[in-house]
């Protein structure tokens, strides 16, 4: 396979996965308002910290009310990680590889980016549900489709690993959205607000039915173990690593664990800690600090991945190099 077209599908699958965790983020924010009401700590700054966008977003705006930063992160087309920015950066990558793709994929992708450059922001200010909805939606459309369509060649694989880097990624920050915007007082710890807050976390994740069915009743340290170490679901960080790790052995024609380019060996380093990490070694050393931890090791694999790969960037660099800068 080209490089080309290796590093299009790659980033057009990460670009994806993307536009559906800043829903995700956004849903969080926008459910604990139900849940609580409005009011000073609704917190929407934080929003926009975690997800690496802050110092973008103070330039443009003063003060991170709701609208704005609904505005920023759905919309701005100055933000590359806002949803609208990710949909085009997909879409062109998704155009220049069009006959490595079904063509159910490039239609469905398509009609999504056109849906979402048409939505006035201003009438969903209020109300995002239905969009956040239907951004979620489509994704899911978008999987189902490469899914049931596409050869599992290299193609598919590089679209595999992508998506399953970017959402272990994001699945980590949703868990950071808990310590930056929901951290409790030592006194809230398994209050009723603690609670719905856990719950709501679970939801933005996809997890909440699958929780209760293997873990029954939430606890903080229970959900922390089911979204990070959980072998089986599959927005859990260790699921992710361990399938991105299988799909890149697939591309290689390496064993898992035993081959020898950048990416393989940052991608099962990280992937093996996973193998001897326990909850309440997460807990002991903070789950803040554990996030960051891997995030900065999770960058590692990414770069070493374009070294193994790619010889260029992808198509749209202000984006890529939010990923490496």
């Amino acid at each position: 396979m080209l490089s080309r077209v290796a590093n299009s599908i790659y980033w057009m699958s990460r670009y994806l996965e993307r536009a559906e965790n800043v829903a995700r983020f956004i849903e969080v924010n926008v459910n604990l308002t139900l849940d609580l009401g409005e009011g000073p700590g609704e917190q929407w700054g934080p929003l926009v910290a975690i997800t690496g966008d802050w110092d973008a977003f103070t330039k443009r705006y003063a003060q991170p009310t709701r609208d704005r930063v609904q505005r920023f992160l759905i919309f701005d087309l100055d933000n590359p990680n806002s949803i609208a920015s990710c949909l085009r950066n997909a879409r062109e990558n998704a155009r220049t590889t069009r006959e490595s793709l079904p063509a159910e994929f490039w239609e469905e992708l398509n009609k999504f980016y056109h849906i979402i450059r048409g939505t006035d922001p201003d009438s969903v200010s209020e109300q995002p549900h239905e969009l956040l909805e239907l951004i979620k939606n489509s994704r899911q459309l978008l999987l189902g489709i490469i899914d049931s369509s596409m050869s599992r060649g290299e193609a598919w694989h590089f679209a595999q690993m992508g998506q399953l880097l970017e959402r272990a990624d994001k699945t980590s920050r949703i868990l950071d959205v808990k310590y930056f915007i929901l951290l409790p007082s030592v006194s809230d710890i398994g209050s009723p607000l603690d609670l719905i807050q856990w719950s709501a976390l679970l939801k933005s994740a996809s997890a909440f039915q699958m929780y209760h069915r293997s873990r029954g009743r939430i606890t903080p340290k229970q959900v922390v173990d089911f979204l990070v170490l959980d072998r089986h679901f599959p927005r859990s960080m260790r699921f992710c690593l361990n399938h991105a790790e299988a799909s890149l052995s697939a591309i290689t024609g390496v064993p898992v664990g035993s081959g020898q380019t950048p990416a393989e060996k940052q991608l099962s380093n990280l992937g093996s800690q996973f193998d001897f990490t326990y909850v309440d070694d997460i807990i002991e050393e903070g789950l803040h600090e554990f996030i960051d931890r891997f995030q900065t090791r999770l960058n590692l694999v990414d770069d070493a991945i374009f070294e193994t790969f790619f010889a260029i960037r992808p198509l749209v660099g202000t984006a890529a190099a939010a990923d490496h800068g």
